[in-house]
Formats: structure tokens, C-alpha cells, sequence
């Protein structure tokens, strides 16, 4: 069964032309690799963009898309989270970074900090809260409209996700090789 599923593969290879950024970088081996990476590319930073102008519609101002990313994953589940937990979840190595946004957010009135003995808990505050459902009303009136809802568009955006979450897997690990090279 393998072999005719490689062989109808191999039939639907057509000589199409590559969506890259970077021709240079194709490899022989998987040059859909370099198709994904420029897809990737370009839905980051649309994504980048509408995290940031759907966080504005509500009324907040000079954030980056990593504060955004922070006030929602410390909103999630409406439990109290650690630093640490953030950049774990977050995918953040440098802890600064994360540190500065949850300064910004604080002052902005949408995060508080909580000491419990040695460790520091992040909440959101009820303004912090608010703004999240906010988002929420914005997603829902501007971004949701894009997509049907159908069961097969909803299988096929679950399947992507998995593949996104393998493939930065696989980037992590690469990331740690090179670091030895």
C-alpha cells in the first residue's frame, strides 16, 4: 500500500513553479520545505498584523504581538501563571523578553503580579479581562467571517496545526544542533 501511495504522489508531481523567499536555500531533498518556510514567513507577519490591529480596536495602543500573545496566555484558564510557564508555553527562550511585556501590560492596568513565597504569579485584572473578550468580539466580527465552519475546513485547520506544532519540533532541535556547530 505504500508503495502505490509514493507512486500516486509521484503522478501528481506536475513542474510547478516554487513559492519561495530564499531560491538559494531550496535543497534537493525537500524543496517543499522552502515552500512551507515561506509560507510560513508571510502568515507570521499577517498574523503579527492583525494581532496588533485587533488589539488596537479595542482600544489598546503601543503593544507588540508578543504582548498580545502574553495577556492571552496569562488570561487562559483564569489561573495565575509563573514566568517560566509563560516562556514555556509561549515558546520564548529569552525570559526578558517576556519580562518587559509583562511590565508593559502591568502598567497599562491589564496584568498584576502576585507573590506567593519566592515565586511571582501573573493574572489578568478585570480591565485586563475585559480587553480580552473585547478581542474576542473583534475576532469573531472581523476574522471568523473569512471561514466557513464546515467540518472539512475545521479538520483540514486541525491538521495544519499539528503539522505547525511537529515542524517547530523539528526547528527547535535544529536550532540546538547549530548551536554546537
Amino acid at each position: 500500500m505504500k508503495k502505490s501511495a509514493n507512486k500516486n504522489l509521484q503522478n501528481k508531481k506536475v513542474a510547478q513553479p516554487r513559492i519561495v523567499s530564499s531560491e538559494h536555500l531550496v535543497s534537493k531533498k525537500s524543496p517543499e520545505l522552502s515552500e512551507l518556510e515561506f509560507g510560513m514567513i508571510i502568515a507570521w507577519h499577517a498574523f503579527e498584523r492583525w494581532m496588533i490591529r485587533c488589539i488596537s480596536a479595542t482600544g489598546i495602543k503601543d503593544v507588540t504581538s508578543t504582548d498580545v500573545l502574553i495577556i492571552h496566555h496569562v488570561n487562559h484558564r483564569q489561573t495565575q501563571k509563573k514566568l517560566s510557564d509563560i516562556c514555556f508555553t509561549l515558546n520564548i527562550e529569552d525570559t526578558h523578553i517576556v519580562s518587559y511585556g509583562l511590565k508593559k501590560l502591568i502598567s497599562n492596568g491589564l496584568i498584576e503580579n502576585h507573590r506567593k513565597g519566592k515565586e511571582v504569579f501573573f493574572s489578568t485584572t478585570k480591565k485586563g479581562k475585559e480587553i480580552c473578550a473585547k478581542y474576542r468580539d473583534v475576532r469573531d466580527a472581523c476574522l471568523l467571517p473569512g471561514f466557513s465552519g464546515e467540518i472539512e475546513e475545521n479538520f483540514h485547520l486541525g491538521q495544519a496545526a499539528q503539522i505547525l506544532r511537529a515542524v517547530s519540533g523539528k526547528y527547535d532541535q535544529a536550532a540546538r544542533a547549530a548551536t554546537s556547530l
